[in-house]
């Protein structure tokens, strides 16, 4: 969790993948989310302002174990 809080989420709630167009749900991470691969790979996006409606409107589409339920 202590990595939710330094770079490059930088406390943020929702992170976007960029390789995969998903947002996940930092509060509901699963271990499917693979959140740490996604850092290592430079694949993060953050969202300003965080929340998943802003997510959407930039073209993200559920990640399908935190979220659940796509959008497209």
């Amino acid at each position: 969790m202590t990595r939710r809080y330094g770079p490059p989420l930088h406390g943020s709630r929702y992170c976007g993948n960029t390789n995969k167009m998903e947002v996940h749900d930092l509060d509901n991470e699963k271990p499917q989310c693979q959140i740490d691969e996604i850092i290592a790979a430079g694949h993060v996006k953050i969202f300003s302002p965080d929340t998943l409606e802003q997510a959407h409107l930039e073209g993200y589409d559920n990640g399908e174990y935190c979220i659940g339920g796509g959008i497209r």
